[in-house]
């Protein structure tokens, strides 16, 4: 039983790392559009909507996180 419930930590662990390396490459890439954006003097609608993106991002890499450091406890 034990080693069943420390296979499942390890894969969860695998799994929440991979899902949060995702997020923060997405949140990344989001306000590496917003800067350029900005830079070129684009759409305001457009950035609005990039930050909008960058705050739901970065929100769900947060959590993430918090379940990751929850799940090794």
């Amino acid at each position: 039983m034990q080693r069943a419930r420390a296979a499942y930590v390890t894969s969860m662990t695998n799994f929440l790392g991979a899902v949060l390396f995702v997020l923060m490459v997405g949140v990344l890439g989001v306000l590496g559009a917003g800067i350029y954006g900005m830079a070129r003097g684009g759409d305001p609608a457009r950035s609005n909507r990039l930050m909008r993106w960058r705050v739901i991002l970065q929100g769900a890499a947060i959590l993430v996180f918090v379940l990751l450091l929850m799940s090794r406890g």
